[in-house]
Order: structure tokens, then C-alpha cells, then sequence
């Protein structure tokens, strides 16, 4: 499972459609519908958040107005309502890291994208989270 920290303006068709799935079974896990992943890592954040449903709730919508925008058919209410939410503290450590990350597998999966995000520096994070100084999150598995 991966949640990306970054906008997802940066992923292909292929990454877009995963992470929207991966998404919604993270939901599942945080409303304990489910036997697996209970402890995965990339759960720490939301489930460390004071309303973690509401945290990846808004994280998904951000997912379904980029789906949306490029002409995907998500199903949104699969997602709770619209709701404000506090935002979460993400390290510029992690961001660099993950758009590498991603850089790794565009450039065998989707050469186009990859060419297109291969000079991205200084991504821009998805909404939900709000950079600090640091280096990569403790709760990454590198």
C-alpha cells in the first residue's frame, strides 16, 4: 500500500487508479472492516490524526478531483461528505523521497510522465499535508 504525499497530478493513469483503490482499502482498515494491513506504516499518519476517517476522506477527494479532471469515472461515494480537516505535518524529507520513488517506477511503466516530472524538484504536496523541515519519515520502509 502506498499513500502518496505528493499532489496526484504527478502519477499516470496506472498510479492514479492504485492509489484511488489502495485509498479506499485504507479506509476499510481505519474503520476496522478488515483482518489486513492493521499495522501498515503508511496508516501511521491517519491513524495518529484526531479524526483519521474525516483524514482519509479528505485525502481521497483530492484523489477524486484529479481522477475527475482528467475524465475517470470514481465513484465518490464510496468517501464520506466534503468536510474541512486539520492539515498533516509531512517532512520536505519525504516528499523528495517519494517523487523519486515514483521517478523509479515511471520510468519503466510510463516514459512520457516520467519525462514530464523528471526536472521536479520541489513537488508540490497533496493538500491534505502541510511540509516541514525534516528528513524522511520514521514510518517509511526504505
Amino acid at each position: 500500500m502506498r499513500l502518496w504525499s505528493f499532489h496526484p497530478e504527478y502519477l499516470d493513469a496506472r498510479g492514479l487508479v492504485a492509489l484511488w483503490r489502495e485509498g479506499l482499502l485504507a479506509r476499510k482498515v481505519l474503520q476496522h472492516q478488515t483482518k489486513g494491513y492493521k499495522n501498515h506504516p503508511q496508516l501511521y499518519r491517519f491513524n495518529a490524526h484526531l479524526q483519521p476517517i474525516v483524514a482519509i476522506d479528505c485525502y481521497l477527494r483530492y484523489v477524486y478531483e484529479e481522477a475527475v479532471k482528467r475524465g475517470y469515472h470514481f465513484d465518490v461515494a464510496k468517501i464520506g461528505c466534503k468536510q474541512q480537516c486539520p492539515r498533516i505535518a509531512l517532512t520536505n524529507g519525504q516528499l523528495r523521497y517519494e517523487l523519486n520513488h515514483l521517478k523509479t517506477k515511471l520510468k519503466l511503466r510510463d516514459p512520457a510522465r516520467y519525462k514530464k516530472i523528471l526536472a521536479v524538484k520541489k513537488p508540490r504536496a497533496h493538500p491534505l499535508f502541510k511540509i516541514i523541515a525534516g528528513g524522511i519519515e520514521t514510518w517509511e520502509k526504505k
